[in-house]
């Protein structure tokens, strides 16, 4: 008798929960259960040491800094799933580290290594790197310099497509590269920048663009951080120290957690805003009537070109220390992305020679156009400049 009651008792159960389950597929348990996935990735290793200085070698201080960001991660976010493409001093091809990114299925790609310069001991701070077209001589050799670990491996030629990473026309592929990740990115390595101006306390070298192979295969927002020079005799000593491995690795990580606080209100269904927006994304109110009005001295449909001097995830001030002195500096909206400007004009040529005078204080600075008021691609507008003066 108890036997056929518990049986009715456990089909009855069954007839309640099985409609459920249906209704709850294996993707949706996965969506409760999945972790916020970060890659980290310390540079170099095994036979490949990086840049070597007077004492250490960039591979060893990569590591030791990326373990301790992962044990931050790992200690203070249980829904954060650390993942290492290595944690021993083993080697490992650029293509490899991306392919363990993908695979996790990683929210965020973090690449750590360490600078250096030739035959310069005063070079020092830290930088954090974006995919994209290097926009001058020293950005480019920082990416050969972190490229040419390809040469270590025998097929470099046929896995990467033919790519020389010492050669300069190789890296034109990064210049029409559209990486959709781009915007997560520059708003991650300006967080990362900040804490290591404010908090770490080391001299800020800024955000950068330039082609890493590696930063090219992630299908995830991604940066790489080059957290010093090993080559300038102090900081390496920094660098090797347990202060400034703890120092640097709590910079990242105090990023990293921002950018996640902001990850998590996004995937609630609330819109992050580190700042009150402008009904128009791309281009503010002010900076509209600046633009129209320049233009309309010649043609009010004619494209404007500006010279883009640097960017930051939140408002800066008119005279800002970062502007050197530069007046009167512009800004345009892209997402959460400021991006300050110097300059205006219908001529091409001025804007030319506005950069020209302007790269000595901003190595990176380029080109970049308006048309009617809206952010326009700078070689259609290029073209259109030169037909108008036929």
């Amino acid at each position: 008798m108890y036997r056929n009651i518990m049986t009715h008792f456990k089909y009855y159960i069954l007839f309640l929960i099985v409609p459920y389950m249906f209704l709850l597929s294996p993707l949706t348990f996965q969506a409760w259960g999945r972790d916020f996935v970060v890659v980290i990735d310390p540079g170099h290793g095994g036979r490949d040491p990086g840049a070597v200085g007077k004492v250490s070698q960039e591979k060893a201080i990569n590591l030791k800094v990326a373990l301790k960001l992962g044990e931050m991660i790992n200690w203070n976010c249980k829904d954060v799933k650390v993942v290492y493409t290595r944690d021993k001093d083993v080697y490992l091809t650029l293509n490899r580290r991306a392919e363990i990114a993908n695979h996790a299925k990683a929210d965020l790609f973090i690449s750590i290594h360490t600078n250096a310069v030739k035959g310069n001991q005063s070079p020092r701070g830290a930088s954090t790197w974006t995919l994209g077209l290097a926009k001058s001589d020293a950005n480019l050799e920082v990416a050969k310099r972190e490229n040419s670990v390809i040469l270590l491996e025998s097929d470099y030629q046929q896995r990467y497509a033919g790519f020389n990473p010492g050669s300069s026309e190789s890296y034109i592929i990064f210049e029409f590269m559209q990486d959709k990740y781009m915007e997560q990115s520059v708003h991650l390595a300006d967080l990362i920048q900040k804490e290591f101006r404010t908090t770490c306390k080391r001299p800020d070298r800024g955000v950068h663009q330039a082609g890493f192979l590696v930063l090219k295969e992630s299908a995830m927002p991604s940066v790489l951080v080059e957290l010093g020079f090993i080559s300038n005799p102090e900081e390496e000593r920094y660098l090797n120290s347990a202060q400034g491995v703890e120092n640097l690795a709590g910079g990242i990580y105090r990023a990293f957690l921002t950018y996640k606080k902001e990850h998590d209100i996004r995937a609630g269904g609330k819109e992050y805003e580190p700042a009150p927006r402008v009904a128009d994304k791309s281009v503010p109110a002010s900076e509209k009537k600046v633009t129209q009005g320049i233009a309309g001295k010649n043609n009010s449909s004619a494209p404007v070109f500006k010279v883009q001097i640097l960017t930051s995830s939140t408002p800066l001030k008119d005279g800002d220390k970062r502007f050197k002195g530069v007046a009167p500096v512009d800004h345009y909206q892209e997402g959460w992305i400021y991006k300050y400007t110097h300059g205006a004009s219908t001529d091409y040529n001025e804007i030319v020679r506005t950069r020209r005078k302007l790269q000595a204080t901003f190595k990176d600075c380029f080109i970049i156009a308006f048309k009617e008021g809206n952010k326009t691609d700078v070689n259609q507008a290029i073209a259109e400049f030169k037909r108008n003066r036929k």
